[in-house]
């Protein structure tokens, strides 16, 4: 089976649903661009059930999918005191990805721009005006796209050589309790007094959906990540010791391995081959949110076709954000900062809405400034000067 179109977006995570969305529903006067929107099968190939967070002024596109949305946030230091933080104008809001894809197929049903096809798809050739990609349909015929412009949005098999990798390991379970114990106002954002590895740092992660449940995941950042059983012997520390939420039942869970990374992402791979998302950088390093800077690149780049200007997807975080993640993964990498005090002291000293606008990278030189004044500066001055000295090399295993 051979489809001509104007865009091919390979993989329906969060990246190219967010872009075929956009192209499927265009602004009046926008440029004609046809789209195939090639999603991996049911199977191997498709990624499993997982949450994003992210956090935006108001009302957002999707909030008709969130499963909830909060306006506080806390932070728990290693002695259990309670720094909580209210977020307004902002809202944390979390979207679960089958959800995300339902709304996408509401949303673009009908469309005569862009169409889905299910298949998996095996190379992407540059060929002279766009490229072609080979996939493999579901029932083992052959399907071939020839586009003017791809955007690939598959996860790598590892990150570009970096200066320095971590890993943001995690697990997490969907827990139902007997009793009110979770308080659906606020997420748990970082909870120290979870134990901490000899490297790297751990804390409990809490997203309440209501007195009875919530998602509770236990996560590290370090350089290798765990075997499942002790994912679950932590979350059955965190759950019962730390927590103390009682008889309660595990509905679901769910699992990760996000690369914390300073590698530089190509986000051209030939003349017309584009990556978009985690694979081109989206995640940023420091945090391993992803999702709104999923959102602006995907801006970005329909504005682009619908312009008929070159569709290169902007990077996904300025360089003055980039250096400054590099600076602070090489400091925790090296121990020469606390993990759990670094961060603690940020929510502590610096506004809760301005400290969420620094880490989306949307804060000015002059506040970034102010949040530097409340990091500890000589162990961030040693490892911006030993920065520039470190070898670029391939990341750990995950």
């Amino acid at each position: 089976m051979d489809v001509e179109s104007d865009v091919a977006v390979v993989g329906a995570g969060a990246a190219g649903l967010s872009l075929a969305l956009r192209l499927a529903r265009p602004p009046a006067g926008a440029r004609r661009v046809t789209a195939v929107l090639l999603a991996a099968p049911p199977g191997p190939f498709r990624a499993p059930r997982r949450t994003w967070c992210y956090w935006e002024e108001g009302a957002g596109p999707y909030d008709g999918a969130l499963t909830a949305c909060w306006q506080r946030l806390r932070v728990r230091p290693r002695d259990g005191r309670a720094v909580d933080a209210a977020i307004a104008p902002l809202r944390y809001k979390m979207l679960r990805s089958d959800a995300f894809e339902e709304l996408a197929g509401r949303l673009m049903a009908g469309s005569a721009r862009v169409r889905t096809v299910e298949a998996v798809v095996e190379r992407v050739r540059s060929v002279p005006g766009g490229a072609v990609v080979h996939a493999r349909r579901a029932g083992g015929g052959r399907l071939t796209v020839r586009a003017r412009w791809v955007f690939d949005s598959r996860p790598l098999p590892c990150p570009p050589p970096a200066r320095t990798t971590l890993l943001q390991h995690f697990r997490g379970w969907f827990v139902r309790t007997r009793r009110p114990v979770f308080d659906p106002a606020t997420v748990e954002l970082m909870d120290f007094r979870t134990p901490q590895p000899a490297d790297g740092l751990s804390f409990g992660y809490v997203l309440p959906t209501g007195p009875r449940e919530a998602l509770v995941e236990y996560t590290e950042f370090s350089r290798q990540a765990l075997a499942r059983e002790a994912y679950d012997r932590a979350l059955g520390d965190y759950t019962t010791r730390i927590l103390g939420i009682g008889d309660h039942e595990v509905t679901g869970c769910e699992q990760g391995v996000i690369p914390m990374t300073d590698a530089h992402f190509p986000r051209r791979t030939a003349a017309c081959v584009f990556r978009i998302g985690a694979a081109a950088g989206a995640t940023r390093p420091a945090t391993g949110y992803t999702f709104s800077a999923v959102q602006r690149q995907a801006d970005a780049v329909a504005a682009a076709l619908h312009a008929g200007r070159p569709p290169l997807p902007p990077r996904a975080h300025p360089a003055r954000s980039h250096l400054m993640d590099a600076v602070l993964l090489h400091a925790l990498d090296h121990g020469r900062v606390d993990g759990p005090a670094f961060f603690t002291r940020l929510f502590t000293q610096v506004p809760a809405p301005r400290l969420l606008r620094f880490l989306d990278g949307r804060t000015s030189l002059a506040e970034d400034l102010s949040v530097g004044l409340h990091v500890p500066t000589a162990a961030m001055l040693g490892s911006a000067l030993a920065l520039p000295f470190a070898r670029r090399r391939g990341a750990p295993a995950g």
